[in-house]
């Protein structure tokens, strides 16, 4: 569920906004400014005078592009203006970006004059490599298109129009191959006759629907010939038929409906009607034109497809405009013609009937997708989409003759495009997925902490855990009505009303009593201290996993857990491990919280249970051993512990990659890995790295998080028996989700253990 407050929370904290302009070059001292600007900047100023395709040699413009709207027909809340479409815009811009790597910057016109549009978009060619045109209403959005397109040498796409056609455009050629069925020989019904009815009909018909076969229908009706009200020469391309019929009497027989119209306008009784193995596509924006439940009870030989998540077969224009324009810049496409529209079209087709990698199924949470009815078209998230499609455009391009600087080496194409992959978010995802497969109860410490609250109201959202909330219970439901949250599905426990709280006090006395514990104290810390209650919940199995300390300090919270819950069988030591989050990849450090100096045996240890809980995310781990030697290059006793260290590791666990001791940039930079020590047995970059000592790897993680760019989630406790996991006190509430997250995969791992170790008890 999303909440009016979260996202309006969402665009306002921090700075406003979703999107910023940061600097690519250095731009620290006065010789960086001069280069920057002025007088350094005449230089590349001159060049282009001279050869104006410099331009993109020497500026952004090969990979800018503008995303420009007026207001007119925004999302589903249709002439809003330009001020309140900008958000949209914004969004739109995240999404070039996060998909392609493609930096926008969105232009808000404040005028309804499509030629005013028309003239102010042509003013700006010198800026951008293309122009994606958004939310402009019918039939306006077609001439403006036409005339741009006509009057511009770079790419300009609407993708109202566009996207939509070639992503459900994909999806029908599939449909109807599942069918059975031969695209010239279907009725089809397309309802709405606005920006994407248009032009998915348009599409439809280069994919070989007959025209004679294709009938389109708007709010009053069919457009049939001879009609005169409502019509544009647009539709009039589409007129089929003699009389005004209704869209309920067109359906009869039908084998495809295609919507894009408004919520609730089919019927059971349309759905019924139609043809054996009817193929139907309800993508009205938000809700659909007949409900996938109420299709899918009357026919059951029907493929569905709408434009929601939350069903088989999401027609997302995000499948589209990223990769089509990231293939038309990567070789400075003047436009995108129908040649590229329809390689785009056929790839995704393609992509849909690989299969599907593991990677995509953890994103989904799914066990298995493949072709068929419930899947006729790639998810969003599928990384192969950006390479499939973006490489099927820039090749249609080139051939249709349409490319500035053609490609030749589409090997080397193939490894650009894959730079473009941000890996970190994909694990992101994973991690979350994981979670939501088996959700846990992880109690949370500070339970009236409002950051804790906010967290727990995503977590039940998302179902990611099923979160124990320690503390007062009045307390907590007066902060929670305060922050406007609705906490229902979490338990709230306050242990001095706890009707255990004897049974936890005589189980920790038993563990303590000879630590210096008596009977009264035992009672008195389960009572009023929630770190040592939460963790003999974990302990007495009314909890799976804990998380606390967002405002204590690690050690306060770390100490109870660790004197109530005992040591994973064969550990001997407890480490702390933190995952660096930088924009492409992850990393992680260990020992970053606990150990100050470990010996050789227990460096071995960390970087074993480093290795395993890495593996853990569903990660391969390539784990490094850190010191400031490269392989026996100084001979000191603390490189010599790491080569110790190494060794122990190869002997015990041969199935990890490792290799040390080496030094950090070794590590991480594959020219020095496989140049200076082709010997080594990473071969890539590593993504484990162990520290030879806290003071090392604490004050690499902070620096990383710091000055370096990189999102430090963790510390991830390793060496329990339980699942315990303890916050920053500086963090956030993603960081929270997200190490909540982590702690119920460390709590599904436990209780795997726990389960085997059961089974081998009762045998």
């Amino acid at each position: 569920m999303i909440r009016k407050s979260d996202v309006l929370k969402y665009h306002s904290e921090d700075r406003a906004g979703k999107i910023e302009v940061k600097p690519t070059k250095p731009c620290f001292t006065q010789r960086d400014l001069s280069m920057a600007y002025t007088p350094g900047v005449a230089e590349p100023c001159r060049e282009i005078v001279g050869m104006p395709e410099k331009v993109f040699e020497y500026t952004a413009k090969g990979n800018l592009v503008a995303v420009v709207t007026n207001g007119t027909a925004v999302l589903g809340l249709g002439n809003i203006g330009p001020l309140a479409a900008k958000p949209v815009m914004e969004g739109k811009a995240v999404l070039f970006k996060r998909f392609a790597d493609i930096d926008v910057f969105d232009i808000e016109l404040n005028t309804k004059d499509p030629d005013e549009v028309i003239l102010a978009v042509k003013l700006l060619e010198p800026t951008f490599g293309g122009i994606n045109l958004e939310d402009i209403k019918a039939p306006e959005c077609f001439y403006i298109e036409e005339r741009l397109r006509e009057m511009m040498k770079i790419p300009v796409f609407h993708d109202d129009q566009h996207g939509t056609a070639i992503i459900s455009g994909a999806a029908l050629l599939n449909a109807l191959e599942l069918q059975r069925k031969r695209i010239d020989q279907v009725k089809l019904v397309v309802s709405g006759a606005g920006a994407a009815g248009i032009a998915c009909a348009s599409l439809y018909v280069q994919l070989g629907v007959k025209k004679e076969n294709m009938f389109l229908v708007d709010s009053r009706g069919l457009v049939h010939k001879g009609r005169k009200e409502g019509m544009n020469p647009y539709k009039e391309r589409f007129a089929n038929g003699e009389t005004l019929l209704s869209l309920g009497e067109v359906m009869k027989g039908a084998d495809v409906f295609a919507g894009f119209s408004v919520a609730g306008l089919v019927t059971k009784e349309m759905v019924r009607n139609m043809a054996e193995r009817p193929i139907i596509f309800a993508l009205a924006n938000p809700d659909p034109e007949i409900g996938y439940a109420e299709a899918t009870s009357v026919r059951s030989d029907l493929i569905m497809a709408t434009g929601r998540s939350d069903f088989p077969n999401q027609v997302n224009n995000v499948l589209g405009f990223p990769y089509i324009f990231r293939g038309a810049l990567d070789v400075r496409a003047c436009a995108i013609n129908e040649d590229m529209k329809i390689a785009a079209v056929r790839a995704l087709a393609d992509l849909a009937k690989e299969d599907v990698p593991d990677s995509v199924l953890k994103a989904y949470g799914k066990e298995m997708m493949e072709y068929g009815p419930n899947y006729i078209i790639p998810k969003p998230f599928d990384p192969r989409v950006l390479i499939r499609e973006a490489i099927a455009v820039a090749k249609a391009a080139v051939e249709s003759g349409v490319a500035g600087t053609p490609i030749t080496d589409w090997d080397e194409y193939r490894d650009r495009l894959e730079s473009h992959l941000g890996r970190a978010q994909e694990i992101m995802r994973r991690i979350i997925q994981k979670a939501k497969r088996d959700p846990k109860r992880i109690v949370f410490l500070e339970g009236a902490d409002p950051k804790i609250l906010r967290a727990c109201q995503v977590i039940l959202d998302e179902a990611i855990a099923k979160p124990i909330l320690l503390g007062n219970r009045s307390v907590i439901r007066k902060k929670a009505a305060e922050l406007h949250l609705d906490l229902k599905g979490a338990l709230v426990v306050d242990p001095q009303k706890f009707d255990r709280i004897d049974e936890y006090a005589s189980d920790f006395y038993k563990m303590r009593c000879r630590k210096g514990i008596t009977p009264e104290e035992a009672k008195k810390l389960i009572g009023t201290s929630s770190n040592y209650f939460g963790a003999m919940m974990v302990r007495m199995r009314d909890a799976d996993g804990l998380v606390g300390g967002v405002n204590q300090y690690y050690p306060d919270t770390i100490r109870p857990a660790l004197q109530t819950l005992p040591l994973s069988e064969g550990i001997s030591v407890i480490a702390g491990v933190y995952m660096m989050v930088f924009q492409k990849y992850v990393i992680f450090f260990a020992d970053t919280t606990v150990n100050i100096d470990p010996t050789a045996e227990q460096l071995a240890e960390i970087a074993i249970c480093t290795a395993d809980t890495v593996k853990q995310l569903d990660i391969e781990p390539r784990v490094a051993m850190l010191s400031f030697s490269n392989f026996g290059s100084t001979r000191h006793p603390r490189s010599d512990k790491v080569a110790l260290a190494t060794k122990i590791v190869k002997q015990r666990r041969p199935d990890i990659i490792i290799d040390g001791e080496m030094q950090a940039d070794t590590a991480v930079v594959p020219e020095i890995l496989n140049g200076v020590y082709e010997f080594n047995t990473l071969k890539r970059r590593a993504n484990v790295l162990i520290f030879p000592s806290l003071e090392a790897g604490n004050i690499a993680y902070k620096l990383m998080a710091r000055v370096g760019g990189a999102k430090a989630i963790g510390p991830i406790l390793m060496g329990a028996s339980e699942s315990i996991h303890v916050l920053q006190r500086n963090c956030d509430v993603e960081d929270i989700v997200t190490t909540t997250a982590l702690a119920v995969i460390d709590a599904q791992e436990h209780k795997k253990g726990f389960m085997t170790e059961s089974a081998g008890r009762s045998m």
